[in-house]
């Protein structure tokens, strides 16, 4: 009878031990439900404090937000790790530079939310080819990884450059950038 009650028992503590955790979730993977219900809906987009232009100055390390042309916006940013310079090849940790697009909305689950820039362009293509190396790609404006989901950590994971090519902001800048772009806004990487 004992056996059978800890049978029986057995399901109910762990369902109160473990909670409502996602259960195929990783502890370094954001939710991404929401994300991806706006994405459905088209509702990832709101005219007003709406953004026309991103300007991403590595050498300041700051992300100017222009609504026609007034600056509505300076954000901080992290870059690749080797920020000096055009990115050349894949695994270079260079944040490439020039004249770009966003051209998809992502939800990440490693960033919360990320800006695809249209990296590699043709141009890029053919150096790379020219020298038998690949020219790298998935270059996006991304958040934070969830390991700072909560954003207490902003200031040690701004005061440095971390990713591995791309322009990273925090969370709470990453949503109300979400909701301030479409694709097609111009992206200037200088």
């Amino acid at each position: 009878m004992q056996n059978f009650l800890y049978l029986m028992l057995l399901p109910l503590s762990l369902f109160i031990f473990t909670g409502c955790a996602d259960p195929d979730l990783k502890k370094d993977e954001y939710n991404l439900e929401e994300c991806r219900e706006e994405l459905l809906e088209a509702t990832d987009f709101k005219s007003e404090g709406s953004i026309d232009h991103i300007v991403v100055m590595k050498a300041e390390r700051k992300m100017y937000l222009y609504a026609g042309e007034k600056v509505k916006g300076i954000l901080p940013v992290s870059l690749g790790k080797n920020p000096v310079g055009h990115k050349q090849r894949q695994g270079d940790n260079r944040t490439p530079e020039g004249e770009f697009f966003i051209h998809r909305k992502l939800c990440s689950p490693k960033y919360y939310r990320s800006l695809c820039i249209s990296y590699p362009r043709p141009e890029d293509i053919e150096s790379a080819r020219e020298r038998g190396v690949n020219p790298g790609g998935a270059i996006t404006i991304h958040a934070q990884p969830k390991w700072n989901a909560d954003g207490k950590e902003d200031a040690y994971t701004l005061s440095q450059n971390w990713t591995q090519g791309c322009v990273a902001v925090t969370n709470s800048e990453m949503k109300e950038l979400w909701y301030a772009v479409r694709e097609g806004v111009p992206v200037t990487i200088r």
